[in-house]
């Protein structure tokens, strides 16, 4: 039975264009340069963060994001940035009694940005920065096991990447549902570990209530 759903954010929950975009912008390159060098690092099975390294060696991630912060423009999202689905399914699937919950590779400064986005609508906001452990390791999903209620068959982790998000959801127990949308979900679409797990390949979050009820309905 799946009592819990975790979501990731970026692609999950947050659309990442306008964020990638400004970073293209900071960089000093055109968007479509950089949109083409992070799809290459991605096919090639690469840290995302090597595109950064690609079009100037060298670069301080962290450093670049503290750098921006002081010249008033640090990293941001808002509801502009929602995936269109968001809003409609979070209500739906806490009304089908579901105990929701927000996990991801994500920074201090983004997880205030998440509650303040989704105060009223979930039961956990947790982000990598927060608990010191970062996906894909094993640490990071025993946190979220930890903090929901539930036995990690229990928990639904919803996420965009075959490597970051399905594969070790898999090995923490969990069944998952991998979104096809986002850069890394299309490259992923097809691939073997795509294809075997995870238990729902959805296309929407507005799928889910549906998908996860029939789920639940052949357990009983």
């Amino acid at each position: 039975m799946i009592r819990a759903v975790v979501f990731d954010v970026g692609e999950c929950l947050v659309d990442e264009t306008r964020e990638y975009g400004t970073w293209a912008d900071w960089l000093g390159v055109p968007r479509h340069t950089f949109a083409a060098v992070f799809g290459a690092v991605i096919a090639q099975g690469r840290d995302y963060r090597d595109t950064f390294q690609e079009i100037r060696p060298g670069f301080d991630l962290d450093q670049e994001r503290e750098r921006r912060a002081a010249a008033g423009q640090p990293e941001h999202f808002g509801e502009e940035d929602l995936y269109d689905d968001v809003r409609p399914a979070l209500p739906q699937l806490r009304a089908d009694g579901l105990w929701l919950g927000i996990a991801g590779n994500q920074t201090v400064r983004a997880g205030g940005l998440l509650r303040g986005l989704f105060t009223d609508d979930v039961d956990l906001i947790g982000t990598s920065d927060d608990w010191g452990a970062s996906k894909p390791d094993s640490a990071f999903f025993e946190r979220v096991a930890a903090a929901v209620p539930y036995a990690p068959a229990e928990i639904l982790y919803v996420g965009d990447r075959v490597d970051n998000d399905i594969r070790p959801a898999i090995s923490a127990g969990m069944p998952t549902a991998l979104i096809r949308r986002g850069p890394w979900a299309n490259i992923q679409w097809n691939t073997p570990d795509a294809q075997r797990p995870p238990t729902l390949r959805i296309s929407s979050l507005s799928e889910l209530p549906e998908r996860i009820a029939k789920l639940n309905a052949s357990e009983r």
